[in-house]
């Protein structure tokens, strides 16, 4: 690591993940060759975090496939990677990073990629402090939640019924674990994709042998001598669990950001060109409550492909190149035997129309979301290679006619040139 008095002030990247690593990555590959220091709070070099819930904890994914780069990469390209170390301090007065050692890293430019951390239950009953409860974030946390579920047997109750929570169920139960999982909402994924197409998931869940207890709440994580036994819902039915996985949503890690006086509102504020309020820092991924051109206003996308994609972009623009980040938002999961891609802008599917190509029914399918006669979000379930085409239909903007939409015979890049009828 870096000691104090020797490093000139260059660039330092605050979070070590994928987006992190991306922007080194973009600062070497567009020529700079001025400090690179990429602080990570883990103890290891940034890995991809989707795969904790899939692949990885399903046992299918090797550990070494899931680091963005091999672990030379970062000496070979002059990258100071410092892992197992947190910043605790952004001194924009100083110029400076602060380390938890009291290590100082003086900056030219900061791009914090701080990530989030798992929205964790409160108070009495919350099961904090028992073992067999379990939250989904870390690598670490993968493994011991493998550790617990491999073998099979177990009972697994599962609170929060959205991605984390859907993806972990599939696992645990491929694995032959009694799997329950218990939401409020009417159906899964209902605030990601409504009603309609959380209903495919439901159904799916299901057939797999998964219990759904939706319209329910948690009121209490009960346990004896330390362990975990029983999740207690809100009508005082308990349902026995050796083990829980709390899946109920993410938090921004923008404690930095705030404290250093920066503009922060559920995420670091920032402009098209992932610029904060100060013009030296910068910030990208889960933490980053961006301005889209698209919406006009700002949005944070908490998904792998954000950090993937508009870390290159803020790294470019540091620099100083004109690129704004204007991407669409992009996710994929996988669930027992469906695979599924989505291309578009929740917030604007809400209250759109659902047209589908291909039958729900059959398992392969799209469904685009239509409002105002424009496509503004997609999802291909099982149907492959049409992600691209799907994200230029809803980068155009343009109308469209949906009986063209859901004839399989048009083919996606000939609508967006097609007036609606």
């Amino acid at each position: 690591m870096s000691q104090p008095g020797i490093s000139q002030p260059g660039i330092v990247i605050v979070g070590g993940g994928l987006a992190g690593a991306r922007a080194a990555q973009t600062l070497r590959e567009e020529g700079y060759d001025g400090s690179v220091h990429l602080v990570g709070e883990e103890p290891e070099r940034p890995y991809e975090r989707p795969p904790l819930s899939k692949e990885y904890l399903a046992g299918t994914a090797r550990r070494e496939a899931g680091y963005v780069h091999p672990g030379g990469w970062y000496a070979e390209h002059d990258v100071d990677l410092v892992v197992g170390h947190r910043a605790t301090a952004l001194d924009l007065p100083g110029r400076a990073v602060v380390l938890d050692d009291g290590t100082r890293l003086p900056f030219r430019k900061v791009l914090l990629a701080t990530g989030a951390r798992s929205r964790r239950l409160t108070g009495p009953g919350s099961g904090e402090g028992l073992t067999g409860v379990h939250y989904l974030r870390t690598r670490a946390e993968s493994d011991a939640l493998r550790a617990e579920i491999a073998d099979g047997g177990r009972r697994v109750v599962i609170v929060g019924a959205g991605w984390i929570g859907l993806e972990v169920a599939a696992a645990a139960r491929t694995y032959g674990n009694d799997v329950t999982v218990v939401g409020p909402e009417a159906v899964p994924l209902s605030r990601a994709l409504g009603n309609e197409l959380g209903a495919v998931f439901a159904d799916l869940h299901r057939r797999h042998g998964v219990n759904l207890r939706m319209r329910t709440g948690v009121a209490e994580i009960a346990g004896a001598s330390g362990r975990v036994t029983s999740v207690v819902l809100d009508g005082g039915e308990r349902v026995p669990a050796d083990v829980v996985v709390v899946g109920i949503g993410a938090v921004p890690n923008d404690e930095l950001a705030r404290e250093a006086g920066l503009q922060v509102d559920g995420g670091v504020v920032v402009d098209e060109r992932l610029r904060s309020s100060d013009p030296h820092v910068h910030a990208v991924g889960d933490v980053a409550k961006a301005f889209h051109p698209a919406l006009g206003r700002h949005l944070r996308v908490e998904h792998w492909a954000t950090a993937l994609n508009a870390a290159p972009i803020a790294a470019r623009a540091m620099l100083g190149s004109d690129v704004v980040d204007d991407l669409v938002p992009y996710f994929y999961t996988d669930q027992f035997d469906l695979g599924m891609e989505y291309s578009g802008f929740f917030d604007l599917a809400r209250d759109a129309e659902v047209v589908y190509r291909g039958d729900p029914a059959g398992g392969e399918f799209i469904a685009f979301w239509v409002a105002q006669d424009r496509v503004v979000a997609g999802m291909n379930v099982n149907v492959w290679d049409v992600s691209p085409s799907i994200e230029r239909l809803v980068r155009s903007g343009e109308p469209v006619d949906r009986a063209r939409l859901a004839d399989p015979e048009v083919p996606l890049d000939a609508l967006a040139h097609q007036p609606a009828a």
